[in-house]
Protein backbone atom coordinates (compact mmCIF):
# COMPACT_ATOMS: atom_id res chain seq x y z
CA UNK A 1 0.00 0.00 0.00
CA UNK A 2 2.82 2.37 0.85
CA UNK A 3 4.46 1.77 -2.53
CA UNK A 4 1.18 2.47 -4.32
CA UNK A 5 0.71 5.69 -2.37
CA UNK A 6 4.27 6.81 -3.13
CA UNK A 7 3.81 6.11 -6.83
CA UNK A 8 0.52 8.03 -6.85
CA UNK A 9 2.18 11.01 -5.13
CA UNK A 10 5.04 11.00 -7.66
CA UNK A 11 2.66 10.93 -10.60
CA UNK A 12 0.56 13.76 -9.13
CA UNK A 13 3.71 15.85 -8.54
CA UNK A 14 4.72 15.19 -12.14
CA UNK A 15 1.34 16.48 -13.33
CA UNK A 16 1.72 19.62 -11.23
CA UNK A 17 5.23 20.22 -12.60
CA UNK A 18 3.98 19.82 -16.18
CA UNK A 19 1.12 22.27 -15.53
CA UNK A 20 3.55 24.79 -14.08
CA UNK A 21 5.94 24.40 -17.02
CA UNK A 22 3.14 24.88 -19.56
CA UNK A 23 1.58 27.82 -17.71
CA UNK A 24 -1.69 26.00 -16.99
CA UNK A 25 -1.05 26.45 -13.25
CA UNK A 26 0.51 29.39 -11.43
CA UNK A 27 3.02 29.37 -8.58
CA UNK A 28 0.47 31.16 -6.41
CA UNK A 29 -1.97 28.27 -6.78
CA UNK A 30 0.56 25.81 -5.40
CA UNK A 31 1.57 28.10 -2.54
CA UNK A 32 -2.08 28.71 -1.65
CA UNK A 33 -2.77 24.96 -1.52
CA UNK A 34 0.03 24.09 0.89
CA UNK A 35 -2.46 22.06 2.95
CA UNK A 36 -2.87 19.65 0.03
CA UNK A 37 -0.74 16.58 0.72
CA UNK A 38 0.84 16.46 -2.74
CA UNK A 39 1.59 20.18 -3.07
CA UNK A 40 2.50 20.71 0.58
CA UNK A 41 5.13 18.00 0.64
CA UNK A 42 6.83 19.12 -2.58
CA UNK A 43 10.28 20.60 -2.06
CA UNK A 44 10.49 24.31 -2.87
CA UNK A 45 13.59 23.86 -5.05
CA UNK A 46 11.78 21.18 -7.08
CA UNK A 47 8.76 23.48 -7.41
CA UNK A 48 10.74 26.52 -8.56
CA UNK A 49 12.76 24.49 -11.07
CA UNK A 50 9.42 23.52 -12.65
CA UNK A 51 8.63 27.12 -13.58
CA UNK A 52 9.20 28.27 -17.16
CA UNK A 53 12.73 29.62 -17.73
CA UNK A 54 13.83 28.68 -14.19
CA UNK A 55 16.34 25.91 -13.66
CA UNK A 56 18.05 24.39 -10.65
CA UNK A 57 20.70 27.12 -10.46
CA UNK A 58 18.21 30.00 -10.56
CA UNK A 59 15.96 28.24 -8.05
CA UNK A 60 18.88 27.76 -5.67
CA UNK A 61 19.97 31.40 -5.97
CA UNK A 62 16.44 32.72 -5.37
CA UNK A 63 16.04 30.48 -2.33
CA UNK A 64 19.37 31.71 -0.92
CA UNK A 65 18.37 35.36 -1.51
CA UNK A 66 15.04 34.88 0.27
CA UNK A 67 16.48 32.72 3.04
CA UNK A 68 14.78 29.43 2.29
CA UNK A 69 16.67 26.26 3.20
CA UNK A 70 17.25 23.94 0.25
CA UNK A 71 15.43 21.07 1.99
CA UNK A 72 12.33 23.17 2.80
CA UNK A 73 8.97 21.90 1.64
CA UNK A 74 6.06 24.09 0.48
CA UNK A 75 4.04 23.41 3.64
CA UNK A 76 6.94 24.72 5.76
CA UNK A 77 7.13 28.14 4.12
CA UNK A 78 6.21 31.21 6.13
CA UNK A 79 3.97 34.01 4.90
CA UNK A 80 6.91 36.33 4.21
CA UNK A 81 8.73 33.64 2.25
CA UNK A 82 5.63 32.95 0.11
CA UNK A 83 5.15 36.67 -0.51
CA UNK A 84 8.82 37.01 -1.50
CA UNK A 85 8.51 34.10 -3.96
CA UNK A 86 5.36 35.56 -5.50
CA UNK A 87 7.07 38.96 -5.82
CA UNK A 88 10.07 37.32 -7.49
CA UNK A 89 7.94 35.25 -9.89
CA UNK A 90 4.82 37.29 -10.69
CA UNK A 91 2.20 35.62 -12.90
CA UNK A 92 4.12 32.34 -13.20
Amino acid sequence: QALEKAQKMRSERKEIREKLKSGAMALGEVLANDGDEVMGKMRVAYLLASLPRVGKTTAKKVMEDIGIDESRRVQGLGTRQKDALLARFPRR
